[in-house]
């Protein structure tokens, strides 16, 4: 993954006047403390750096590699700084400098754009699930055996496919694109096929391109901007269709949707992109009545979906329509649980210390659902319900919001 040197966007950091406004938004600020780990202080290295005035160090790298990306300071910035479009440019500098990406990045690459490793990686996994071995480890107590238990703890658990109930709305000859991302291809394939079944009773007709591939986001946040480019141009070749594009994952929504501003992609692809939420409440059919659920539902609303994509109102209008649920926010701060893509992998302390604030949160609650519109907010969190001290019992049932809805979907009206 060859390095394209840009110049950083010393203009756009430029408006940021270091008012702190943002310092209460900040999730790493708010765990050390650190200047230098706040969006102001990453953009005054940011800029220095950028000057010539301060050195690449490794103290440097490790505040800039520290950030989640979440953009909760951007979306509370009243210059509107571009924070997120400065931390990618900046990551770039650093990996310009390198001559390559983080070996994380290169090790999941192949496997998370290749079709055929994608698929190797699922067969993998749906081996390791129901061979039994999963479960035997886990009952072993192999999840609290360090970093590999960790590991092992962010795998998800085998999961039945969402049985959707027959009723079939009329077709409304609204076509949708479904694009399903590489991490969900491989580890939420249930969720997918619920999201995609959804629709279709609500009388979209479903494509689902074959030749997508990731969305990009890994290698943009990585600071590898070319080779995000080149994933981007890939699906703009499989999406051809003037349909909308909607998505399981927020995280993929959210880059999906600034392939434009990101300088990656294509603005016309990016504005047939549309929050999956918000397009089914608009066409959500008025007569009909989902399946009662006497539940209390904890909604954990992503970065990606709360600072980039919107529609969070939309994900709770839409639960609200199952007769019976009690739907509550599972941190009314909304801060990051940590996941931030790859970030719960190559930051674990910091990712672990921002999900301990998460699982406090349903620790206090009888919550008989955590719902999550991002995959990797849904590893995360499952990871940590499954190393933590709540009995299986007791924890919720994790599901993305679709899922759910396609759970209580009526078989007749």
């Amino acid at each position: 993954m060859e390095q394209t040197a840009r110049p950083f966007p010393l203009a756009k950091a430029d408006l940021c006047v270091k008012c702190g406004l943002c310092l209460p938004h900040c999730p790493t600020y708010q765990e050390t403390g650190n200047e230098a780990d706040s969006p102001r202080g990453r953009i005054m290295l940011m800029q220095g750096l950028a000057s010539g005035l301060i050195e690449r160090s490794a103290a440097l790298d490790a505040h800039l590699d520290g950030c989640l990306g979440c953009r909760s300071c951007e979306r509370v910035c009243p210059a509107r700084v571009p924070y997120g479009e400065l931390i990618d440019a900046g990551r770039a500098m650093l990996q310009h400098h390198a001559g390559r990406p983080p070996a994380l990045t290169r090790g999941l690459a192949p496997w998370l754009t290749r079709p055929r490793l994608r698929r190797m990686a699922r067969i993998a996994l749906q081996l390791f699930q129901y061979s039994g071995l999963q479960r035997l480890l886990t009952m072993g107590g192999a999840l609290r055996m360090g970093r590999a238990g960790r590991w092992l703890s962010l795998l998800p658990q085998r999961t039945p496919q969402v049985a959707v109930g027959a009723h079939q709305r009329p077709r409304h000859g609204t076509r949708v694109q479904l694009f399903r991302g590489c991490v969900g291809d491989i580890a939420d394939t249930a969720t997918l096929h619920a999201i995609a079944t959804l629709f279709e009773r609500c009388g979209f007709e479903v494509e689902q391109p074959r030749a997508q591939t990731c969305c990009g986001a890994l290698h943009l946040h990585a600071g590898a901007p070319a080779a995000a480019a080149n994933l981007a141009d890939r699906n703009r070749a499989a999406f051809s269709s003037t349909a909308a594009i909607v998505y399981a994952a927020s995280g993929c929504g959210a880059t999906l949707q600034e392939y434009g501003a990101c300088g990656i992609g294509s603005a016309d692809f990016a504005a047939q992109v549309q929050d999956p939420h918000r397009l089914l409440l608009d066409h959500w059919p008025r007569d009909i009545q989902l399946r009662p659920l006497n539940a209390t539902i904890a909604v954990h609303l992503p970065c990606s979906q709360r600072n980039v994509t919107g529609a969070g109102e939309a994900i709770i209008a839409l639960l609200r329509k199952i007769p019976n649920a009690r739907v509550v926010t599972l941190d009314s701060q909304h801060n990051c649980c940590g996941a931030a893509g790859t970030y719960l992998l190559s930051q674990p302390e910091m990712a672990d210390r921002l999900l301990e604030h998460k699982l406090d949160a349903l620790s206090h609650m009888t919550a008989d659902y955590l719902v999550s519109s991002n995959v990797g907010c849904s590893l995360h969190l499952g990871g940590g319900l499954r190393r933590g001290d709540l009995r299986a019992s007791k924890a919720p049932t994790l599901l993305h919001p679709l899922a759910l809805l396609a759970q209580q979907w009526p078989s007749d009206t």
